[in-house]
């Protein structure tokens, strides 16, 4: 803790106004000597804690007190100072590239270098000796920023209105930087050296210890083949994602066990982005319950626990993903009513945020499709096309083109589910009806009727990854001789909840009545 310190302490008279001066890529201020010279030492030493001190406390303030409008010092003239070594100079450019990113916009020579950086880095891991610990969050960070830069890259590709002939020229040269399958292959590449999914299944027998040391090794090896391994897993659920490829996105996660804490957990950046995907997978493959389920367990943490991240380089994010989490369980709540799937505390806030747009997304008319469009336009990730253009035919944008074919998919599930939604009023209302009285009631024949409730089955049930038909209906029904026999599941009491928030409420009078003085 004493280094990470020295380096907030230390002044530079140079590199406080390096803006203002103009950059220069090869003058190394002393903290940034610093801060190299003792970051190296603690890698050496496997000082894991001091690491990660100095990775969230320091690199943040030096960025922030001499390059706030600049990059940091290059990777050649950082060198002398850690020996010339070859690892931890890959490990510099990863976070020079990273503080660029979120920073300033990169030019697409820096964002082609990125990529080789991290080509160069993930060889070293895969294919040679590396006997280093890094804190989880490091190398949570990797994984992230890897696949945001693919992302952002191929955003930044799909534009093509705007490139210059020198940009074209660059992109057809280096047309397999952040190439789709490279990445792939990349992430794939590290969960299979790694065997991380054997490691996880000798942990389930009591063969191996992975989660209980947080991935750590305390025998003196190294944790960061095995951790970037099982953190590439959820890289490779983004990255599905994004694709729109949402079934094999979860049977890339299906190894790590999410109703349970995990290595995942101990990162709140690799907790939420986890759940998020997870639960967008399954939203859009109508696997509503499971969807909402998974949304009220990451708010209500959020919600406990926001407070201790207020000083974390990811809190906004944090804060960002909770409000996009929770447009997502108002879309969910809205196509599949089970609301007692969903924490009082979480619901409370839920009605606060969406209460009036969800009334109103139940109608079914054009507003409602409005609604859905901007909640799910608000709460999606950003879609890409990863496919390189076409430089022969005339130069288009084409950056909005995964987004919109997502959204077309979305609401014509929305208007599918139209008529199912006067079909299940009425099932709430009767035990039981015959078909014949229903299609009076709902004026349609009864063959028509038949295929109307054999459509709500369809639409209600959603089959796993293991193949396990579910139901996501609060009202369900089965036909016996032409009668219609309804079964609505009763929402268990929570007496639980109740109490604890009576207690709170008691416990905020009693303050208030202590700080009246009596006179």
């Amino acid at each position: 803790m004493a280094g990470a310190a020295l380096y907030d302490s230390e002044q530079s008279i140079h590199g406080g106004d390096s803006g203002a001066m103009g950059y220069d890529p090869n003058y190394v201020p002393d903290s940034v000597k610093s801060f190299a010279v003792h970051m190296y030492r603690h890698i050496r030493e496997k000082n894991v804690y001091e690491i990660h001190q100095m990775y969230e406390t320091s690199f943040q303030s030096i960025s922030d007190r001499f390059f706030k409008d600049t990059p940091w010092p290059s990777v050649d003239a950082v060198a002398p100072y850690v020996d010339n070594d070859h690892v931890f100079c890959l490990l510099y450019r990863e976070m020079w590239f990273r503080h660029l990113y979120a920073r300033h916009s990169p030019t697409l020579k820096q964002r082609i270098d990125s990529w080789d950086n991290y080509c160069n880095l993930f060889q070293v891991v895969l294919h040679g000796v590396v006997n280093m610990q890094l804190p989880n969050q490091w190398l949570w960070d990797m994984v992230d920023e890897f696949v945001y830069q693919f992302q952002s890259f191929c955003q930044y590709r799909a534009k093509m209105k705007s490139k210059t002939e020198q940009e074209i020229a660059l992109m057809r040269q280096f047309h397999k930087a952040w190439n789709v399958y490279g990445v792939l292959n990349y992430l794939q590449a590290l969960v299979e050296k790694s065997t991380i999914i054997q490691i996880l299944e000798n942990e389930k027998e009591g063969l191996e210890q992975f989660t209980a040391t947080d991935g750590y090794d305390y025998s003196g090896g190294s944790n960061v083949l095995k951790v970037l391994g099982y953190f590439s897993m959820i890289g490779l659920l983004r990255v599905h994602c994004l694709l729109g490829d949402y079934h094999t996105g979860l049977k890339c996660l299906l190894p790590i066990d999410i109703s349970q804490q995990g290595v995942y957990t101990s990162v709140i950046g690799s907790h939420i982005t986890t759940i998020y995907h997870y639960g967008f997978a399954n939203l859009m493959l109508r696997r509503y319950t499971e969807a909402i389920r998974e949304f009220n367990k990451i708010l209500l943490y959020i919600f406990k626990t926001k407070q201790y991240h207020q000083k974390s380089p990811q809190y906004e994010q944090i804060l960002k993903k909770n409000e996009q989490m929770y447009a997502l369980l108002a879309i969910s709540l809205s196509l599949c009513p089970q609301v007692t799937l969903v924490e009082e505390t979480v619901n409370s806030q839920l009605r606060e945020k969406y209460g009036d747009k969800m009334l109103r997304m139940q109608r079914y008319d054009d507003e409602a499709y409005t609604l859905y469009d901007e909640l799910f336009s608000y709460a999606c990730p950003k879609f890409i096309t990863p496919s390189a253009p076409s430089y022969e035919e005339p130069l288009i944008n084409y950056n909005q083109d995964a987004y919109r074919l997502q959204l077309k998919l979305f609401l014509y599930e929305v208007k599918q589910q139209q008529l199912l939604a006067g079909t299940r009023t009425f099932l709430k209302v009767y035990s039981t009806i015959s078909i014949g009285k229903l299609a009076a009631y709902m004026e349609v024949d009864e063959p028509t009727l038949r295929t109307i409730l054999m459509t709500y089955k369809h639409k209600t049930h959603s089959v796993d990854l293991d193949g396990k038909v579910s139901s996501n209906a609060d009202v369900d029904f089965f036909i016996d001789d032409d009668i219609i026999h309804v079964v609505e599941s009763k929402p268990s009491k929570r007496y639980g909840d109740y109490f604890l928030r009576q207690i709170i409420k008691l416990e905020a009078k009693i303050a208030d009545i202590d700080r009246i003085k009596l006179e």
